[in-house]
């Protein structure tokens, strides 16, 4: 079992190239074994500099939904200069998740653009969020890309999928055969007091292992159902005072859970 990184995570370490590259080589050294990449804008020619240099492989890919349904074929060119076969998007937003004709058609369109991705010799991934469990009839929008759209896979996310109220275990399980990448993303019950002095509580994103998913249990189920690719996920490790250190603290994590199974 292998670990990845989405750089979604660490952002505001690849801005520039000579950047990217020292911080790849830095997540190699963590014992870090791919790389999905996300969070800047896409640059086939640069992805494949620095994977090629620091010898860490991009696998799965976050784009422009308009750019995999305007030009699916296109993108498949694109990716084959890194040797990346996985395309994927970050989500469809609110705005059509909140409304039920758009979020049909925006389904429909996107199974033509992943069966023409499917025809050219790749992928595509759909990443969910929270938004996705709320319900279309008797299905969370989620299933209902399932049912509908045989062509498009999903990066599962076990943060949103817990935030969504439904059970990770479950899920996993509903989805099998369709996540060969994953999210491992922890949730952790936060304490705030605000500055008018008053407590609050909500979720936050957390370093895998240090939130309350049972990863141990998940990621068992998430190997029977085909999962391959298991990529670390922490949206506000790049907001942080030591960006790569909350990175470290999830790849130590799973490095020694690794010897459990």
């Amino acid at each position: 079992m292998e670990f990845g990184l989405n750089l979604y995570s660490i952002r505001n370490l690849i801005k520039e190239e000579d950047m990217f590259l020292d911080t790849a080589h830095k997540l190699r050294e963590m014992g870090y074994d791919f790389l999905q990449f996300s969070g800047a804008p896409f640059d086939a020619d640069l992805i494949a500099r620095v994977s090629r240099e620091s010898g860490l492989e991009t696998v799965l890919t976050h784009v422009p939904m308009d750019r995999v349904i305007n030009e699916p074929e296109l993108l498949v060119r694109e990716h084959a200069k890194f040797g990346c076969t996985r395309i994927g998007i970050g989500g469809m937003g609110g705005k059509i998740m909140s409304d039920d004709k758009a979020f049909v058609e925006t389904v429909e369109k996107l199974e033509q653009a992943a069966k023409i991705m499917a025809e050219n010799g790749a992928t595509f991934f759909y990443h969910n969020h929270h938004y996705e469990f709320r319900k279309i009839g008797d299905v969370t929008l989620l299933e209902y890309m399932l049912e509908n759209a045989p062509h498009v896979n999903f990066t599962l996310d076990t943060y949103w999928a817990q935030y969504g109220g439904v059970s990770v275990i479950d899920t996993v399980k509903k989805f099998a055969g369709r996540i060969e990448c994953v999210h491992l993303k922890d949730y952790m019950v936060n304490f705030k007091t605000g500055d008018d002095g008053k407590l609050s509580v909500a979720p936050v994103y957390a370093p895998v292992g240090d939130g309350n998913i049972d990863f141990k249990s998940v990621i068992s189920e998430m190997q029977k159902s085909g999962a391959k690719f298991f990529i670390v996920e922490q949206d506000n490790a790049a907001d942080l005072p030591d960006t790569l250190g909350q990175v470290e603290r999830s790849i130590k994590y799973l490095k020694k859970l690794k010897g459990e199974f």
